[in-house]
């Protein structure tokens, strides 16, 4: 278990220490900057490409 005294990785995004309340972030900022780059597709989980099914071929 992790104590007080144990340095905390820093924020991916800026690479300042991360804190508590927003953790793994140093702030609100570099929190929403990461949710950002999600929505905007930066950030992906890659799998199956799918087709959608309004783009089907006779329906």
């Amino acid at each position: 278990m992790k104590d007080a005294t144990t340095p905390a990785k820093p924020c991916p995004q800026c690479g300042k220490p991360a804190v508590h309340k927003f953790r793994p972030f140093c702030s609100p900022r570099c929190k929403q900057v990461d949710l950002g780059k999600w929505f905007n597709e930066v950030y992906v989980i890659p799998g199956e490409e799918t087709i959608p099914a309004n783009d089907e071929d006779g329906e």
